[in-house]
């Protein structure tokens, strides 16, 4: 009797282990849509910080992200289009800042050289432009004068930096497109300037795929774009990995039937610092989920990296971290290798086998599957995200390579390690997988976890600082500096030598409602504990009023407020307020409005001065805040500054 019940308790184990394991078959005649890469969108001033690190630590930074089988190796990269207005943790500058500039356009912010660096370490990395606001000047975003700022992008590409950009989001983000506009004004445009190559993608938008009713009543344009993109079609969130999606936007029949590349074009927007949560591993669960239930076929997140002080209420976003250019730190999130298990292991152009992307539990997303093969050369690969530990076996079918099967595995505890190769039995093998973990299977080598050793250790922004611009050359942006609204630029001073400038004349064509939270342009610098201390410089007025202001950031705040303002107007009114409560105000005597006068404000505990050309104009008490940035604010006039100084205070 014993005998019998242990036979059928090794049956019934036998029947359970079975049960538990999932079975994977790849076939080269196994026919799915195309892969068109695994990108990062660099806008937002998402990148700020960044472009100012030293020249090593730059380089090292750009390596992890898009060099090819070392690091994230991003294999598309889309950037902001600048307009001058805020665009989520800041305002990027235009290449076509007025009408003027349209027949000279400048190579102005980091988006230009970024896509340059980008193209350096991977000469086949796809490259896309999207704005977000647009200048004054353009007047409609749909119109021919729009379409005249899109080309001048282009040419600022080539022109300045000798590169072509491949494709060009035809809308504003997230703010819906024009099929008509497209193909009658802009896609005739850029053809008329020798941009017949650059492919046209719409609506970049939140939604659920309208477009394809659009393109239903307007079978004219089916043709006008070369893809169809839409933003966070998961949603916002890692609740949204299990079947009930709250705010998901998944794809619909009737996109899934017209034969138009779909693709994520933005998606993610999350802090890669984690491994659980909306880290890394939601990462990879997510780029999995998006086409075996999707058909996503690109997939992009924002942002490829937290280039953005702490100040900012989008701060830590992004693959990895890199927002401290004065001690040169910066850290490898373990996003970055989350997304290594897809970009170093298929490249745009290999083809999903469809029949191999799927669920590992069929009640969850936490488990899945894709498998990719090149159908060139008979390689192939496989991404599992694991949920639940799970046994599975591999088919490797005829017309795919037979060889060593490599295994490499990214868990809580460590990321991107090679594991011992794999034998095939039979073109079978099975493989015992952790619970909440990353494994790619490939025919493939050349793989690796780059390194380029530990960098230099964080340290606080630089305290007492000082900038007389001297360093620079008219036309560019100072380190540290980071424009919210409106665009600061270096120019050549009246009174010898360098200075900054105001340079955006109007308000342009803003991004959403919400992001017109600040009433004038503004640029912010230093560290958001900063407490007790002065800041002060020269300012010389051509119109409105300038500020200069400290205080500003933190929990506390409503995006975007600023904290206690210095401000001084044309003709010699002054004012000192907190946010947009005036505290005190005056007007000074004689007032010359065409000479440099200097503003000093001083914050201690609770104390706040204000001083105009060395003398004390208001003292006033306030508990609104004590720790926060410095700040910079002009009006949309051509007004200038100088001497910037913030030092301690340490008494009255």
């Amino acid at each position: 009797m014993k005998k019998i019940v242990f036979c059928f308790a090794l049956m019934f184990a036998a029947t359970l282990d079975l049960k538990a394991q999932t079975t994977i078959s790849l076939k080269a005649t196994d026919e799915g849509r195309v892969f068109e890469g695994i990108g990062a969108v660099s806008a937002g001033a998402s990148t700020r910080n960044t472009v100012d690190y030293p020249e090593k630590q730059r380089s090292e930074i750009l390596d992890y992200l898009f060099k090819p089988k070392f690091g994230a190796g991003f294999q598309h990269l889309k950037v902001e289009i600048g307009g001058g207005e805020n665009s989520t943790a800041g305002s990027e500058p235009s290449h076509a800042i007025t009408r003027e500039e349209l027949t000279n356009p400048k190579p102005r912010g980091y988006e230009f050289w970024l896509m340059s660096e980008a193209r350096k370490r991977n000469p086949n990395i796809i490259l896309n432009g999207l704005p977000w606001a647009y200048p004054n000047w353009v007047g409609d975003r749909f119109s021919q004068a729009s379409a005249d700022w899109f080309v001048s992008f282009l040419e600022v590409a080539r022109k300045d930096y000798h590169m072509e950009v491949d494709w060009v989001s035809a809308s504003q983000n997230e703010m819906g497109t024009d099929l008509n506009w497209v193909a009658k004004t802009l896609r005739p445009t850029l053809d008329a300037h020798g941009f017949s190559k650059v492919k046209l993608i719409g609506p970049d938008d939140n939604g659920d795929w309208q477009i394809f009713d659009e393109l239903e009543k307007n079978p004219d344009y089916k043709n006008v774009f070369s893809a169809i993109g839409y933003h966070y079609v998961d949603g916002h969130g890692p609740w949204n990995i299990d079947q009930k999606r709250k705010d998901s936007h998944n794809t619909t029949e009737k996109a899934k039937q017209s034969g138009k590349p779909l693709w994520a074009t933005e998606e993610w927007s999350n802090s890669g610092k984690e491994w659980g949560g909306p880290g890394g591993l939601y990462l990879a669960r997510l780029m999995n989920k998006l086409y075996a239930l999707d058909r996503i076929t690109k997939y992009e997140i924002w942002a490829p990296i937290d280039g953005m002080y702490d100040a900012m209420a989008e701060y830590s976003t992004g693959a990895m971290q890199a927002d401290q250019p004065w001690s040169g730190h910066y850290t490898v999130w373990p996003s970055i290798w989350a997304v290594a298990h897809t970009t170093q292991f298929a490249e745009p152009g290999w083809v999903y086998m469809d029949s191999a992307c799927g669920q590992l539990d069929t009640a969850t997303w936490r488990g899945s599957h894709v498998a990719l093969q090149n159908p060139k050369t008979g390689d192939w690969s496989v991404i599992i995200v694991t949920g639940d530990k799970k046994k599975v076996r591999l088919n490797i079918g005829e017309g795919l390579k037979k060889g060593p099967v490599y295994l490499w595995k990214s868990t809580a505890k460590e990321q991107f390690i090679q594991q011992k190769p794999l034998r095939l039995t039979k073109s079978s093998v099975e493989v015992e997988l952790e619970g909440d973990a990353i494994y790619t299977l490939t025919s493939t080598t050349g793989q690796r976890k780059g390194s380029h050793g530990t960098p230099p250790e964080a340290k606080p922004f630089p305290f007492p600082y000082k900038e007389n611009f001297e360093s620079y050359s008219a036309g560019e942006t100072p380190r540290y500096i980071s424009d919210q609204k409106g665009t600061f630029e270096t120019c050549q001073s009246p009174k010898g030598g360098i200075c900054l400038a105001q340079i955006v004349p109007k308000q342009g064509i803003m991004w959403f409602g919400q992001y017109n939270w600040a009433l004038k342009p503004f640029s912010i610098f230093g560290d958001i504990n900063w407490k007790d201390y002065a800041i002060e410089g020269d300012v010389l007025i051509d119109g409105g009023d300038v500020e200069i202001g400290g205080r500003y950031g933190g929990m506390q705040y409503t995006k975007g407020m600023l904290g206690y303002r210095w401000i001084l107007t044309s003709d010699g009114r002054w004012q000192l307020n907190w946010q947009h409560t005036t505290l005190t105000s005056g007007q000074i005597e004689l007032f010359d409005p065409g000479a440099w006068h200097h503003l000093r404000l001083e914050m201690k505990g609770n104390q706040i001065v204000g001083l105009i050309d060395g003398k004390k104009l208001t003292t006033v008490s306030d508990t609104s805040h004590s720790i926060g940035m410095a700040f910079i604010a002009s009006t949309y006039n051509r007004n200038l500054f100088d001497n910037i100084k913030v030092d301690p205070i340490t008494s009255h």
